[in-house]
């Protein structure tokens, strides 16, 4: 199967990195990749404030510890995701199986499709904490520019996870899977399209 939409290449042939990079695929992953990198790195780095007289930091969304757990767990969680289906994209034109394939795209379709749902929940939840958090719990206002950073990257990453859910669906319905079903198993009667 020459250049199939979901990696270069045919089943079972050379990998080529400069077509994988180029793929729209591969930059919206590596894009979600870093958004779900700078949004964990932004809570864990400078996510936890404390008033000049105290000793014990709280999370500088609203000092709700959750807020700040959900963006560094989730952000944490993302990122090995992306890692994850990055590397099932540079194996997937090595699958033979048709009903391995499908399960791949199908597999692609759904962790997408939760993750922008997921980031979605993460910015509403993120974003009302810091709007009713109180001046007096920070008045030396640490770590606003990391929360407004998780809270935009969260924001961003909505859409780049759905970009890539659409992406999956359009391989689902862009794979031919009878082609690849007659490609192996020959003796079934083909059509000549010559």
């Amino acid at each position: 199967m020459e250049g199939t939409a979901y990696g270069a290449g045919r089943a079972g042939g050379a990998f080529d990195p400069l077509t994988f990079l180029q793929q729209p695929h591969t930059v919206l992953r590596m894009v979600s990749w870093l958004f779900s990198l700078v949004i964990f790195g932004c809570i864990a780095n400078e996510g936890y404030v404390n008033r000049p007289d105290e000793v014990v930091e709280y999370c500088v969304f609203n000092r709700n510890q959750n807020a700040c757990n959900y963006a560094v767990g989730m952000g944490t969680l993302a990122f090995i995701s992306c890692m994850a289906f990055l590397a099932l994209d540079v194996y997937f034109p090595q699958i033979s199986s048709i009903k391995g394939r499908k399960k791949a795209v199908l597999t692609d379709i759904g962790v997408s499709a939760f993750w922008s749902f997921v980031w979605f929940v993460g910015f509403c939840f993120m974003a009302n904490q810091w709007q009713v958090a109180k001046p007096e719990d920070n008045p030396l206002k640490e770590g606003a520019d990391a929360a407004r950073a998780a809270i935009t990257f969260s924001f961003f990453s909505i859409f780049t996870w759905a970009a890539l859910t659409w992406l999956s669906l359009e391989r689902l319905q862009s794979v031919n899977f009878e082609e690849e079903y007659l490609k192996l198993f020959p003796s079934q009667p083909q059509q000549s399209y010559v």
